[in-house]
């Protein structure tokens, strides 16, 4: 596919989704099974209004069934699905387009995901998608019988286990997905929906307390330290600004946020998403909250690293005070009006550092409701 995007000044390639490859393969097996020749490329106009030309690979035709694939291509996107074959196999039934998953493709086993609890874990977007596609091919022929679709990814079960499947309940494979059909490369957005769908099953569950953990760090301290199952926090990567949005947008009564004091100071400084490319500043914010002497000042603003920031206010005896107003405005950062939010910071030489107003309240709240 070459469409490119501009991002920290680096050409990065679009590809397509694993909807859009389940599409384009239902597609061209459907023009098969009604009597075309063989494809080998197939046209799919995406959500987005992109045009695709996708090659069409690995063509099997019966009397009463055809199936295809084709190979997903993420562009520079990360993604683990990328080179994998999305494979559709179809035939006719008696009315109507019915969509299913096979081998590779997840099940829903909680509610709160975009699928009902059962349904295979193709999103409601490739659903569509799949359905226009083989309407449309029907139409074509003047087809007005009906069509079961089986969309199968061979090595979906291994790839699922590098995602997030396993925590948002989605057993035996992955997932066909797509909002836009398009992948944009290192997208935002992607892991933002993450966040939101994680927090859409935990409300479907009926939980009313969240608890967030930035990364591994979080998630080993929870762990090590207060003895919490790291399963049952929501990661938000450097997202937290946006994490707690979402809380309080699908009315959690409380979120509270566990992390290292390396990427938390930053919300005491108002700086709600942590990735360094919005702005380190953590020398600046600490020098800031520790309204100390010229000496010290320049000190704290020529370390690097928050725990030589740490020992450095422990020298001249302003730890604590420090710590405090961390604590306050990292708390007055992270208030919202419609839930409560607190949060506690540890360093992995000191432990824990810090902890908001309501952050031990909260704790509780999450210990008793989870059973932790």
């Amino acid at each position: 596919m070459k469409s490119f995007i501009t991002k920290d000044g680096k050409q990065l390639r679009r590809g397509f989704t694993t909807g859009s490859c389940a599409a384009a393969a239902a597609k061209a097996a459907t023009a098969m099974l009604l009597g075309e020749k063989e494809i080998n490329t197939v046209r799919l106009v995406t959500p987005k209004g992109t045009g695709l030309d996708l090659d069409i690979t690995d063509i099997l035709i019966s009397d009463d069934r055809v199936s295809c694939a084709v190979v997903k291509d993420s562009g520079d996107d990360p993604d683990v699905t990328n080179g994998i074959k999305v494979y559709a196999s179809v035939e006719k039934a008696v009315s109507g387009i019915e969509i299913d998953g096979g081998e590779g493709v997840g099940r829903v086993t909680r509610p709160g995901l975009d699928q009902p609890v059962g349904a295979a874990a193709i999103n409601s977007t490739p659903r569509r998608m799949i359905a226009e596609a083989v309407a449309e091919i029907a139409k074509k022929h003047g087809n007005t019988d009906g069509f079961i679709v089986t969309i199968s990814v061979p090595e979906g079960t291994e790839i699922a286990k590098k995602t997030f499947n396993g925590r948002l309940g989605i057993e035996g494979g992955i997932s066909i997905l797509g909002t836009t059909g398009i992948v944009e490369p290192m997208s935002d957005e992607a892991v933002v929906e993450t966040i939101r769908t994680e927090l859409s099953v935990r409300r479907a569950e009926g939980r009313r307390n969240i608890l967030f953990v930035p990364g591994n760090y979080g998630a080993d301290f929870i762990r090590d330290e207060l003895g919490i199952d790291p399963e049952i926090a929501v990661m938000t990567s450097n997202f937290i600004g946006d994490a707690f949005d979402l809380a309080a947008e699908m009315g959690f009564d409380s979120a509270l946020l566990i992390g290292h004091i390396g990427k938390l100071i930053k919300l005491a400084g108002g700086v709600k998403n942590t990735h360094s490319k919005y702005g380190d500043r953590r020398a600046e914010i600490f020098a800031e909250c520790a309204g100390a002497d010229e000496e010290t000042t320049k000190a704290l603003l020529s370390s690097v690293m928050t725990d030589d920031m740490l020992d450095i206010a422990e020298q001249k005896g302003i730890k604590e005070k420090t710590l405090n107003t961390i604590a306050e405005k990292i708390g007055e950062n992270i208030k919202t009006e419609k839930m409560t939010t607190g949060a506690i910071a540890f360093s992995n030489k000191s432990g824990k550092l810090l902890a908001t107003a309501d952050a031990e309240s909260l704790l509780r709240a999450i210990r008793e409701e989870y059973k932790v």
